[in-house]
C-alpha cells in the first residue's frame, strides 16, 4: 500500500486550491486513486486558504488529512500553523522568498524554494505555486512521471489555455532546481 498525504497553504490568491487541483488529477492520470479537498476563509483573495490532496494505491477512506507526509507552505502563516504536524520523516517544501525563517524541525526533509522570487525574474508572475508542484514533483514518489501537460491541461480553465505554456514552463523551473 502506498498513500500520500498532502496539505498544501497560503493566503487566498496564491494558487493553492489551484496547485491542489493539479496534484490531484496528476495523480488520477497515473492511475491513482485521489481526493482533493479544498478549504478557505470568506476572502478570496488575502484569506487563508488550504488544500488535503491524498493520492494512494488503495481506496481513500477519509479526504481529511491531519497528519501530512507533504506540506507545502506558501507563507509564514501556514509553516508556523502546520510544520508541527507532518509526520516524522515527511517532507516540506516552503517558499523561502515570503518565509524568512528556518524549519525548526530536524526529523523532516525540507526544500527551501525561492519560488516567488523565481516567478518574477522569469516573467512568470504569479506561478510560485507551480514553480513549488515542479520541485514537489521531482521529489515525491507519489508521483511517477515528470509529464505534466495532460494534468495541467485539465485545471487550467477554457477561457485561459493561453496561460498552459507559463504554467508548464513554471513547473519546469521548479523540477529542474
Amino acid at each position: 500500500m502506498s498513500t500520500t498525504h498532502i496539505l498544501i497553504a497560503g493566503f487566498g490568491g496564491q494558487g493553492v486550491l489551484f496547485a491542489g487541483k493539479f496534484l490531484a488529477y496528476k495523480g488520477l492520470i497515473e492511475g491513482c486513486n485521489v481526493s482533493w479537498l479544498p478549504s478557505y476563509g470568506p476572502e478570496m483573495r488575502g484569506g487563508t486558504a488550504n488544500c488535503s490532496v491524498i493520492i494512494s494505491s488503495e481506496d481513500v477512506g477519509s479526504p481529511i488529512v491531519d497528519a501530512p507526509d507533504v506540506l507545502i507552505a506558501m507563507n509564514l502563516p501556514s509553516l508556523d500553523k502546520y510544520e508541527g504536524a507532518v509526520v516524522p520523516g515527511g517532507k516540506i517544501f516552503y517558499d523561502s522568498t515570503l518565509i524568512s525563517r528556518k524549519v525548526e524541525r530536524e526529523d523532516v526533509k525540507i526544500y527551501a524554494i525561492p519560488a516567488t522570487r523565481l516567478a518574477s525574474e522569469s516573467s512568470y508572475r504569479g506561478l510560485g505555486n507551480m514553480i513549488l508542484m515542479g520541485k514537489v514533483i521531482k521529489e515525491c514518489d507519489a508521483f511517477k512521471a515528470p509529464d505534466t501537460r495532460e494534468a495541467l491541461s485539465k485545471v487550467v480553465s477554457a477561457r485561459h489555455q493561453d496561460l498552459l505554456e507559463s504554467n508548464l514552463s513554471a513547473l519546469d523551473i521548479g523540477y529542474n532546481l
